[in-house]
């Protein structure tokens, strides 16, 4: 008897946290936000046509060179001033059966998504050019995951594909129409707290992977304002 007391008893419990985890989610609003940055990294290099270290950007084009079983790649890129051309490698004198055939075929097709990806190879970069100039513009792609109605958190999942130049301080205060004083203010008072295991998360760049919380606790907004903040609808 006694054993079976315990048993029901730790049922019991199991129903009462399950049920307590369902209204928790059930008064969260959760959208994912894509985020696509705008331009990509411009190095600066000395340009044989200017005779002048210059800024120069992705042309969105790949040139490839065979040497019997070799393989050249290169990345090219455009003066700014002049449109004289350079050529950034990717690899050099690699043996074509060494390469990911993904790649492989990306690279005879130029595809426009790996050569985007690839100009965003920041460290590759930065290998090459005297300076690197990045930039903070991106575009925002909002999507709801759980849509409660009478939501009292609200959670921000962060995808960020490509290597976006911009703090999540900044995002955020773009994003939700604030000053970047009030979410300090926010995360000071514990009412916005990020996924990170560092407590200057705000300062650093935007990552993938990254879960934004704001709890709306004694929020004077209307919860509707953040609606439409957060999802990108009008109110």
């Amino acid at each position: 008897m006694p054993c079976r007391a315990r048993t029901g008893f730790l049922m019991h419990l199991l129903v009462d946290f399950r049920t307590e985890d369902q209204e928790l989610m059930c008064k969260e609003l959760r959208v994912r936000w894509t985020i696509t940055p705008l331009k990509a990294p411009q190095p600066w290099i000395t340009c044989s046509g200017c005779r002048d270290v210059k800024p120069f950007q992705p042309s969105g084009k790949i040139r490839l060179n065979a040497n019997g079983r070799k393989l050249d790649a290169w990345l090219i890129y455009k003066c700014l001033t002049c449109d004289r051309t350079w050529n950034r490698p990717i690899f050099e004198r690699q043996s074509v059966r060494d390469i990911n055939p993904a790649i492989l075929e990306a690279l005879k097709s130029n595809d426009p998504d790996w050569v985007r990806s690839e100009a965003f190879n920041i460290s590759a970069v930065r290998r090459k050019a005297q300076r690197i100039d990045e930039f903070p513009e991106v575009h925002v792609e909002k999507a709801v995951i759980i849509n409660a109605g009478d939501f009292s958190t609200v959670a921000i999942e962060m995808v960020a594909s490509l290597p976006a130049s911009l703090r999540l301080d900044r995002l955020l205060a773009n994003e939700l129409g604030l000053s970047r004083t009030r979410v300090k203010a926010l995360a000071d008072r514990g009412l916005l707290q990020a996924s990170a295991h560092r407590d200057d998360i705000l300062r650093h760049r935007v990552r993938s992977g990254t879960v934004v919380t704001l709890s709306l606790a004694g929020e004077e907004r209307d919860p509707r304002y953040w609606s439409a903040m957060v999802t990108g609808t009008a109110m």
